[in-house]
């Protein structure tokens, strides 16, 4: 990130603090075809990203583009309505100052969710997954660049990228929930079999556009970070795979999106998150 990174946040701080939007404590993202989560929050106020200076604008289906300002379960909250991606020709700077811009305002807990190809057999579509790690085959870090100590650490560990006592949370709440290794990749082309056989081939369980960069950026920002994936199509890279379509991620995300809402939504009523 450059040296002006840390100024981008606080202009966008500065911005959010005219909508009279309480501190949150917790930070919710949701991926294409997800918003259906935000459903539950009783919304205070909602800053659009057009109207935030010299902030990205998201163009990928099913993004709104838009902060969500509230309370979940009586606690309170901000929710990422519409991310940005490396496909659009965003910069992982520009990826991740949603990231910053939330913790400069609050939050301590960083929710995140996405759809994702289902690289393991075993991942069914439709099917939430609890995300246990990530794989950045992206070939490019939010951290490149001058460290602004401000922000974190210059060489974040990210050992235990997706919080332990979280994860084990969210199982607690959903026993049968699976678990999976996220791999991302720049996209926007879906990977070719091939590529899929050897992510699978990687250890990877899920593939998707999205995520790794925010989650670096969310560890060295010193925020705690939870996981979902919902598979939405088979990755498997078989033989007999069908051609994947952005139209058949949407409706399948949608689904599944009530499962997590479910999960997220227990383990607050729980004080666990």
């Amino acid at each position: 990130m450059d040296r002006d990174f840390g100024k981008r946040v606080q202009r966008a701080v500065d911005a959010v603090g005219q909508t009279g939007a309480m501190a949150p404590r917790l930070a919710l993202v949701t991926g294409t075809g997800l918003a259906p989560l935000l459903d539950r929050i009783e919304v205070s106020a909602r800053l659009a990203y057009r109207d935030i200076p010299d902030f990205p604008q998201s163009s990928a289906p099913g993004h709104k583009g838009e902060f969500v300002f509230g309370h979940l379960c009586g606690q309170p909250v901000v929710a990422q309505n519409g991310r940005f991606h490396l496909y659009e020709g965003w910069s992982p700077a520009d990826i991740v100052l949603p990231v910053y811009v939330m913790r400069a305002l609050g939050a301590q807990t960083y929710v995140v969710t996405n759809a994702a190809g289902g690289l393991n057999p075993d991942f069914p579509v439709g099917a939430p997954v609890l995300i246990g790690d990530q794989m950045n085959f992206t070939g490019v870090s939010p951290l490149i660049g001058p460290n602004d100590d401000a922000l974190g650490l210059r060489f974040p560990d990210m050992s235990r990228a997706y919080d332990p006592d979280l994860r084990a949370q969210a199982l607690g709440v959903a026993p049968g929930l699976k678990t999976g290794i996220y791999a991302g990749l720049k996209g926007p082309e879906f990977e070719t079999s091939a590529e899929r056989r050897h992510l699978r081939a990687s250890g990877a369980d899920l593939v998707g556009m999205s995520t790794v960069q925010e989650v670096i950026a969310a560890n060295h920002a010193g925020l705690k970070v939870l996981g979902f994936s919902v598979v939405t199509n088979s990755a498997a890279g078989g033989p007999d795979q069908q051609p994947d379509t952005i139209e058949e991620v949407l409706e399948v995300a949608a689904k599944g999106a009530d499962e997590i809402r479910r999960i997220v939504l227990a383990m607050l009523e729980k004080g666990v998150l």
